[in-house]
């Protein structure tokens, strides 16, 4: 065992210089990629938007299908369904009055949806680190699992609505030109959804 020992000393001398190497190469790279996230962000800020939100919302699908999450397939493929319907509806010129309202009322509900789901989550995994789950008779990995899936569900969902509501707004208002310096994306999509409430009392006048 002590020439095994040796013999391994001497196969990998001078490794630890690499390794050493190797972790200031990466924080190097971690920093300098920070960096350029951050400049990309602050003077391409659509670009950003688009490729993140389009990396965040496609490459959970490789993983889903790799290791057969069916449940996460399905509501993924709901959810993408009835957005991309939504955000079709959002770019279209001209902006059809109902069209604010669909958009408000849909990312409204999947906002709700995803805050209630990840409160119930976030109180499964505390009362599971208090041992509450044993006095349902569930056991401590299946209501760990449990509370951590359904915070991730309200996580993931809730920034993807957030970030396609942020895109959708956009839309929306740079193309009845109601969005300038002043005035930012979310507030001309309120101007607009109080307008498109006011256009079937508007008829009924």
């Amino acid at each position: 065992m002590r020439v095994e020992h040796a013999r391994m000393h001497a196969k990998h001398r001078g490794h630890e210089a690499m390794h050493a190497e190797m972790v200031l190469i990466l924080i190097a790279t971690l920093v300098v990629a920070q960096l350029l996230l951050v400049q990309w962000k602050q003077r391409h800020p659509r670009s950003y938007n688009m490729v993140t939100l389009f990396q965040m919302w496609v490459v959970p699908l490789y993983f889903t299908v790799k290791l057969h999450w069916w449940r996460f397939l399905v509501i993924w493929i709901l959810f993408s369904a009835v957005t991309a319907f939504v955000t079709f509806r959002a770019t279209r010129k001209p902006l059809v009055q109902t069209t604010p309202r669909l958009v408000y009322k849909w990312f409204l509900l999947i906002y709700k949806i995803s805050y209630a789901t990840g409160i119930i989550g976030y109180m499964a995994v505390m009362f599971t680190l208090f041992g509450l789950n044993l006095l349902f008779k569930i056991k401590p990995e299946d209501a760990m699992d449990f509370g951590i899936s359904l915070l991730f569900y309200g996580l993931y969902y809730g920034v993807l609505e957030r970030d396609f509501a942020e895109m959708c707004a956009d839309y929306m208002a740079s193309t009845i030109g109601w969005c300038s310096d002043s005035t930012s994306s979310v507030s001309a999509a309120g101007a607009l959804w109080e307008r498109s409430r006011r256009v079937p009392t508007a008829r009924r006048r």
